[in-house]
């Protein structure tokens, strides 16, 4: 039996972790504690869950007390981006398999460390990277194992953020870097992680650069220089083409926003001790970027020619994978109900050098991002599937070089200049 315990009773927490063990997983699995900063967190995950009632629950200053009290085999790490460096490496410490959320940590820093204490551990660091799940993202990296396309030679990933999704970031603690690391870590470690894994290949360098271009006190669609405002108390809302997009005049409460949704976090979050997530999106306090483009160069060749912006019209990404014998492409557009226009279904076209075009309709299964999360979750909580033929299933070192990535793109972007993933690691040696 597999015991665990939840570092962070967020709603990533219950929705992807807590409620699969108690509904598909408990005859392997066994939630045996719940550490939070915010008991209101805890109430609300047992008023949830109701057999979790009698559960024993920590404050973060417990975590010794919780292991030694409940004996935990696994560790589940859901709080605030820069807190899980603190339960990662106490984990270890403690020689138990922690999985965490991504990104793993927020700064190379902390990565190294992270790296350093696995090496001393006889426990293990599980990145729940479930973009590598999703039935497009695993053909892709199939295609690529099959030599479709020959030894990778460049790769083009735009990724588009549209408004309704893009401002929640910025409504959040997501929009200070102290607690998120900036987008280019806790957004954009997913994709650095997709192309790091699909093409095999290490990051050796970054450039790129970044700016604030839609929120922030300089947004142009910013009502007025007011600042703490909060859109649930707001008296600027019918002047905020931002807030307005999405609800109407006769209406005084919002009527939808990605992230807060009516019976899922926003219910809970009101509730929450000293949160709000509804931040104005143009508030002085946001220290982070919000548009990018950047280029990476890996160990055998390849390029990374990356960009996202959070203030697009639609959702999705545009990608394509040129190698030796060929070119891979697929485009999608994410989260349909929000496109008003046709867009046409997603398949994955492949290119040989020589040859004709091949169209491919990929099954996908059910389940949060394209059906990735529950063979994500089997592979957790059940052991990884033995007859896979590839690894898919992340470990520390490669969450430690999205981070790379990651930092390297918002530093080069305030440095102007190239960020060397070598120095930024400070030749660490075990990092090959």
């Amino acid at each position: 039996m597999n015991r665990i315990a939840v570092c962070g009773v967020s709603n990533r927490a219950l929705g992807m972790f807590i409620e699969p063990v108690i509904q598909q997983f408990a005859q392997q699995n066994q939630i045996v504690g719940l550490l939070d900063n915010d008991e209101r967190r805890i109430e609300i995950c047992k008023e949830r869950f109701t057999n979790l009632v009698a559960l024993p629950a920590y404050s973060e200053t417990q975590f010794d007390k919780m292991v030694e009290e409940t004996k935990p085999t696994m560790i589940i790490v859901t709080s605030r981006d820069d807190t899980h460096i603190d339960y990662i490496l106490k984990g270890l410490e403690h020689n138990l398999t922690v999985v965490t959320e991504k990104p793993m940590v927020t700064t190379v820093s902390d990565a190294k460390r992270v790296m350093e204490a696995e090496e001393k551990s006889s426990g293990k660091v599980i990145v729940a990277f479930n973009y590598r799940y999703n039935a497009f993202h695993r053909k892709i990296k199939e295609m690529v194992l099959e030599g479709k396309i020959g030894r990778v030679t460049s790769v083009d990933l735009n990724w588009y953020i549209d408004t309704y999704h893009g401002a929640s970031y910025f409504k959040r603690w997501n929009r200070k870097r102290e607690f998120s690391g900036g987008l280019s870590i806790h957004k954009s470690t997913h994709h650095f992680d997709l192309v790091n894994w699909w093409i095999d290949q290490k990051p050796e360098e970054v450039f790129a650069y970044g700016a604030l271009n839609y929120y922030g006190k300089d947004g142009e669609l910013n009502p007025s220089q007011t600042d703490k405002r909060y859109c649930g108390t707001c008296d600027e809302k019918l002047n905020c083409d931002y807030y307005m997009r999405w609800n109407n005049r006769s209406r005084t409460v919002q009527i939808k926003d990605d992230h807060l949704k009516s019976e899922g976090i926003e219910k809970s979050a009101k509730s929450y001790t000293n949160y709000r997530p509804d931040a104005c999106i143009f508030d002085h306090e946001i220290d982070i970027e919000d548009t990018y483009v950047a280029t990476v160069k890996y160990d055998k060749g390849a390029f990374l020619s990356y960009s996202i912006n959070f203030s697009v019209p639609f959702e999705g990404y545009r990608l394509a994978i040129n190698g030796t014998k060929g070119r891979i492409e697929t485009q999608e557009f994410h989260e349909l109900s929000r496109v008003p226009f046709p867009v046409p279904e997603q398949t994955i076209d492949y290119y040989p050098l020589f040859g004709a075009k091949e169209s491919i309709h990929v099954v996908q299964g059910e389940g949060g991002h394209g059906g990735g999360d529950p063979i994500l979750q089997e592979d957790i909580f059940l052991g990884v599937d033995p007859t896979r033929p590839y690894d898919i299933l992340a470990g520390a070192k490669a969450g430690a070089y999205s981070i790379a990535v990651g930092e390297g793109v918002w530093r080069s972007s305030k440095e102007n200049k190239p960020m060397k993933v070598k120095d930024m690691f400070q030749e660490y040696t075990t990092l090959t």
